[in-house]
């Protein structure tokens, strides 16, 4: 149930200069590129100052994010490959630098999917263990995703209307003892958080259990939790710049818009959703199988904290 909608006034700029990339509370690594320079009569003060002007990168740290592609089965990259995804060939079209303002790019279309969905997606998936996705986290335990994001290019549909794009989630995951015991194929369960750009409007949309007084087990079954009525943030981003920031606790769960606008979901339907493993995810998740759409979303910074 949402509980608080309240709006403040705050105002942040941040120039990014050089590229670090921060996840949680681990130490900073500084990445730098070597660009070969013919020699020319001129102070190296200039030069170092114009690499540093020309090669601005996002503030994310990949270490601990799978990246699916909208290609392939679908084509999944983890850690430590992905580190390497600038010059990997196969991830630059659909994942790739924009070192002109400082982000990284996700590029998605109707094309390949992953199981249980038509749609396709350029997305990152927390792995709190590089390379594994068996490790996750509860609500009980916690956890905040920051994101500073905007929409890029976005396709409409027949009617005029931008295609619809999921830039954030949590997502629920069954223990392999939680899949044994339901008889499961898989150790998918539900997202309990879906964050949209719709038509400008950033649009939340969260998990409701059907029956309040159902079993423990029964509620690890997906068909026990239905979709809530939906929130739209009074405030259009349209296609500028937009902080997000999700804090997730026991029986809890805040989105916060822009510093300004917060939604808060509490009660029995989160309480009880603490059965469940979870991960986030960030990027374009697109959604649309129209022929010729497309969404191209950009991450400024992406930081995660347990």
């Amino acid at each position: 149930m949402l509980t608080k909608v309240s709006s403040i006034f705050k105002i942040s700029l941040i120039t990014i200069v050089a590229f670090t990339m921060t996840y949680g509370c681990q130490t900073n690594d500084e990445v730098v590129e070597t660009v070969e320079i013919e020699e020319v009569a001129q102070p190296q003060e200039e030069v170092e100052e114009k690499e540093s002007t020309d090669y601005q990168l996002a503030k994310i740290d990949l270490s601990h994010w799978k990246l699916t592609l909208p290609i392939g089965k679908p084509t999944e990259v983890e850690p430590p490959e992905i580190l390497n995804y600038a010059t990997n060939e196969t991830v630059k079209p659909y994942f790739y630098n924009d070192s002109t303002d400082a982000s990284v790019v996700f590029y998605a279309f109707p094309n390949a999917t992953t199981t249980n969905t038509k749609y396709s997606r350029s997305e990152l998936r927390e792995q709190l263990v590089p390379g594994s996705n068996s490790t996750n986290w509860t609500f009980e335990q916690g956890g905040i995703m920051k994101g500073k994001l905007a929409m890029q290019e976005v396709t409409k549909d027949a009617d005029g209307k931008y295609h619809r794009v999921i830039i954030m989630q949590i997502h629920g995951r069954l223990t392999n003892e939680q899949k044994e015991l339901i008889g499961a194929t898989d150790n998918n369960a539900p997202p309990v958080l879906k964050i949209y750009w719709d038509k400008g409007k950033i649009r939340v949309k969260t998990k409701v259990l059907k029956d309040k007084n159902a079993s423990d087990t029964d509620i690890l079954h997906e068909e026990a939790w239905g979709d809530d009525q939906g929130y739209n943030f009074p405030t259009a981003v349209g296609f500028e710049k937009f902080t997000l920031e999700v804090k997730v606790e026991k029986g809890r769960m805040t989105i916060i818009l822009n510093d300004t606008e917060t939604a808060v979901y509490e009660g029995v339907d989160l309480e009880r959703w603490n059965v469940f493993e979870n991960y986030f995810k960030a990027g374009n998740y697109f959604q649309s199988i129209d022929e010729g759409s497309y969404a191209k979303v950009k991450y400024y910074e992406l930081e995660v904290t347990h």
